[in-house]
């Protein structure tokens, strides 16, 4: 009995140690593809939740992985804060130990965010303008050109989401005097262009933060192979 027990404890310590190994080669596989696939300047960090892990390896499917791009430059922004969870990851445990080369990794769904940081934000802005994030919008101070004259002006900006990018559109602009400018998207309107999104990603929601601007993003069928 006592042989016994020895070793069923052995043999739990090795399955764990297995599993552990295991995981451990196919997230770098997967930031491997995905390093290629997306043109990363570096490897992700991957992180496949679920345990045991020897389970979803054998049956070729990772419920869900986190995935961590950190930051990025998208078409000239400095972005920071990239991560992404992937949903339904197929790669069959028997192509990436045989035929690594040829497996064709993908996931059903992607859901991800980008957080664009409040310098990048004013890097973008017109010329004088200097732009303030937080959990209630983002604000705007500095001059602006009202009747030919440089006035100082504040103003609270909407977030679209356009073409390429985003734009940023005042709402309301107010002169130092409290005089409210007729036609305020005139006004310090202007674009920030976004590169295209690792994982095929599309926006769906921006929000402001604090100090910076939160953009979620969704994407299906995704491949990771490079």
């Amino acid at each position: 009995m006592r042989k016994l027990l020895v070793f069923l404890i052995l043999l739990l310590v090795l399955v764990g140690i297995l599993d552990r190994v295991a995981v451990a080669g196919v997230q770098r596989e997967i930031a491997t593809r995905a390093t290629a696939r997306y043109d990363l300047a570096a490897p992700p960090e991957v992180t496949i939740l679920g345990i045991p892990f020897l389970t979803q390896a054998i049956a070729g499917r990772y419920d869900e992985v986190k995935v961590d791009v950190g930051t990025i430059n998208l078409g000239g922004a400095q972005v920071s804060g990239v991560d992404a969870t992937l949903y339904g990851v197929t790669a069959p445990l028997s192509d990436l130990v045989l035929h690594p080369e040829r497996v064709d990794i993908r996931a059903e769904r992607v859901v991800g965010a980008v957080v664009i940081p409040e310098a990048t934000l004013n890097q973008r802005a017109p010329q004088g303008i200097k732009v303030q994030a937080d959990e209630s919008g983002l604000g705007v101070s500095g001059e602006i050109t009202f009747l030919g004259q440089k006035v100082p002006a504040k103003a609270r900006l909407r977030v679209e989401v356009v073409e390429g990018g985003v734009q940023f559109v005042p709402e309301k602009v107010t002169l130092g005097g409290g005089i409210t400018v007729p036609d305020p998207e005139r006004f310090i309107t202007y674009k920030l262009p976004i590169g295209k999104l690792p994982f095929n990603l599309k926006i769906t929601d921006v929000r402001a933060v604090a100090d910076g601007l939160r953009i979620s993003a969704e994407a299906a069928d995704v491949p990771l192979r490079g």
